[in-house]
């Protein structure tokens, strides 16, 4: 890779203001310099293999990626024989694909030949930090339109950085670590929620816990009291269609949109609803079974995708929405499902309705999905916000590190 940062030039006309440069259009008064201008960069090396152990001896290793978790260094492993180092608060580079993603050390350790460190010596730390987070996009669209798979010490030296006054540079600093911290608590807060919601899951879907107002015992029924075989066959289709498929350990149903009818020798399908119970008789053992949303309405599968309906009155689609994720519920289609690994483990569309499940009251089923019910919506509503705070310090990325906005300084 030669000549960094290319993706970003600005052809437009001159701005009042501004100087054109090889990143762009850029204030009058920022400068533009080299990164080892302004940090000492350190490309790593793995030490030998038969360094590595797990029982604490030597320095942390940090060896790519996969040592990395929500922007902070987590290594798995120590070395006793470190080659190149990272102190913490020294941000971390991916130089092998995915190249460009950033982080930062909380660990003074050893640094694989998956990494780089960067220490800032004529630069704000976190305004260098900052924009090479603004960068990360640049790598990938560069490793996307060409062979290379990592990125040299040159590569990473010669990235021009633009360079405000250091009081500007503290400035939009602050304003993106706000940012950043406002995303952090969303994301612990959805993580609480997230086990909030698996804690009271495992209490009022077993039983264990009683809302007030209920008493009566729960029951042992087979499946087929509360559910019933409702197939809808049509014959397939001649133009494209919505094709609905099974993700295994209960991360529910996706979509084949503008399915080629040509690609399937089978000439009947089978109609999806709204709240039906799908359930993938090849891959039931791994828990492929799911309640149909809305947006799966009229999506159609093979017969190897039985559906069925929930009686009125009876059972509550959002309760088994639930119920059927419970560990206990996967451990009863393992035994309804024999033979050998993968493909092999069919289970009998016989003995599903006859598997025998303990359920409670139509009322305290409808009361216990309305408390799990509140608790997504909370969470969804979370994330909704967690996805509008990343666009926003998105768009003040692309205005305050390019000095399209600029900030009043004290």
């Amino acid at each position: 890779m030669t000549e960094n940062n290319t993706k970003r030039t600005d052809t437009s006309e001159k701005k009042n203001g501004f100087k054109k440069t090889k990143i762009g259009w850029v204030p009058e008064d920022w400068e533009v310099n080299n990164l080892q201008a302004v940090a000492d960069v350190s490309m790593g090396q793995s030490p030998d293999s038969k360094s590595y152990n797990s029982i604490g001896e030597g320095v942390y290793l940090i060896q790519g990626n996969a040592d990395i978790k929500d922007r902070r260094s987590n290594p798995r492993l120590w070395t006793s024989r470190p080659t190149k180092k990272c102190m913490v608060n020294d941000i971390l580079m991916s130089v092998r694909a995915p190249v460009g993603t950033i982080s930062k050390s909380y660990h003074n350790a050893c640094i694989g030949r998956g990494m780089c460190s960067i220490q800032s010596t004529g630069i704000n730390g976190e305004f260098l930090y900052q924009y090479l987070l603004s960068y990360e996009e640049s790598w990938k669209s560069v490793e996307q339109g060409s062979t290379f798979t990592a990125v040299n010490g040159k590569d990473v030296r010669t990235l021009k950085i633009p360079i405000p006054s250091l009081p500007e540079q503290q400035k939009i600093a602050s304003i993106l670590s706000d940012w950043d911290e406002a995303i952090e608590n969303t994301q612990s807060l959805i993580k609480k929620l997230k086990l909030r919601k698996k804690g009271l899951m495992q209490q009022l879907l077993t039983g264990k816990t009683r809302l007030a107002g209920f008493s009566e015992e729960w029951k042992e029924k087979e499946l087929g009291h509360y559910i019933k075989s409702t197939l809808r066959p049509i014959n397939k289709p001649e133009q494209e269609f919505l094709a609905l498929g099974l993700r295994s350990h209960g991360k529910g149903i996706f979509h084949k949109p503008n399915f080629n009818p040509n690609s399937i020798a089978m000439e009947t399908l089978y109609e999806v609803k709204e709240n039906d119970l799908v359930v993938n008789i090849t891959f039931a053992w791994e828990q492929a079974i799911a309640i149909a949303n809305k947006e799966d309405e009229g999506g159609l599968v093979s017969h190897r995708f039985p559906t069925f309906t929930f009686k009125e009155g009876v059972s509550d689609a959002v309760f088994f929405r639930y119920y059927v994720l419970q560990p206990r519920f996967k451990y009863l289609l393992n035994v309804i499902s024999p033979g050998g690994a993968g493909r092999n483990r069919v289970m009998s569309k016989k003995d599903f309705p006859r598997i025998m499940v303990k359920i409670p009251s139509y009322k305290e089923q409808k009361a216990i999905s309305g408390i799990l019910n509140l608790i997504d919506s909370e969470i969804e509503q979370n994330e909704d916000f967690l996805k509008q705070l990343k666009s926003q310090k998105k768009g003040l990325m692309q205005q305050l590190l390019t000095g399209k906005i600029r900030v009043k300084i004290d």
